[in-house]
């Protein structure tokens, strides 16, 4: 429930960059145990999977065993995305939850766009600043959500585990500045964060009108920046 905003984004993605081979390169940097990968890998797509912990390459390797599908497992990090691909090595770049945790996200964000042909598109999720400081503010810890608000890199104290946060403005600034163009943005996890998961227990209704909540106000021009995750798609300009 709390990815069907995303996986919504990314079929559309898909629809457009590769709407007459119904196949793709796909490259899911950070993907880890194949979350996004192998379901892709389902549907058709050729899926490399890059990541720096062997462990969890090894863990994908099984699933996609297991799932009948075949993705390319390669170690390494984000920043060297085109030392370990090439260039120009896919259609579309997965890049989920990462970049709050690399020391450069321009260097990493350069890279991704390096990696990504002509007109393929960048799959950019990270976590939302505004979203922290509400959810800390509503837990009651007031100075963290303040802090949260005025630390450039939206964290609340040394307490917490996130490396760096992103707003709207920062997130597009960050794409912009590595040649890319802007192409959606969505918030994920608007409502679902808040609402207490014993209210959609065994309620299909509940979780579907819940679905329906997030598709319509993960494009609401003020709703989205109070997203959990904020989703960013970004396209590479045609030679």
């Amino acid at each position: 429930m709390r990815s069907a905003v995303l996986w919504e984004a990314l079929r559309t993605v898909l629809d457009r960059i590769a709407p007459e081979a119904g196949r793709s390169d796909v490259v899911d940097v950070g993907g880890g145990t194949g979350g996004f990968a192998v379901p892709l890998a389902e549907l058709g797509h050729r899926v490399t999977v890059v990541d720096a912990n062997p462990d969890a390459l090894a863990a994908l390797e099984r699933r996609a065993a297991e799932s009948g599908v075949r993705v390319r497992a390669v170690q390494g990090d984000a920043v060297d995305l085109p030392d370990l691909l090439g260039g120009g090595a896919a259609d579309l770049v997965l890049c989920h939850s990462v970049l709050e945790y690399v020391d450069d996200p321009a260097a990493a964000m350069a890279a991704l766009t390096a990696a990504v042909r002509p007109g393929g598109s960048v799959s950019v999720l990270v976590a939302g600043q505004v979203a922290a400081a509400l959810h800390r503010a509503v837990s009651g810890h007031f100075d963290d959500a303040r802090r949260v608000l005025t630390d450039v890199s939206g964290r609340w104290g040394e307490g917490d585990r996130m490396p760096r946060r992103f707003t709207r403005e920062t997130l597009t600034a960050l794409v912009r500045g590595a040649g890319l163009r802007v192409a959606e943005l969505h918030g994920v996890r608007i409502f679902a964060d808040l609402v207490p998961s014993g209210m959609l227990d065994g309620d299909a209704g509940s979780a579907e009108a819940l679905i329906a909540l997030e598709s319509v106000a993960a494009v609401h021009p003020v709703l989205r920046d109070l997203a959990t995750q904020l989703h960013l798609v970004a396209d590479k300009p045609a030679e």
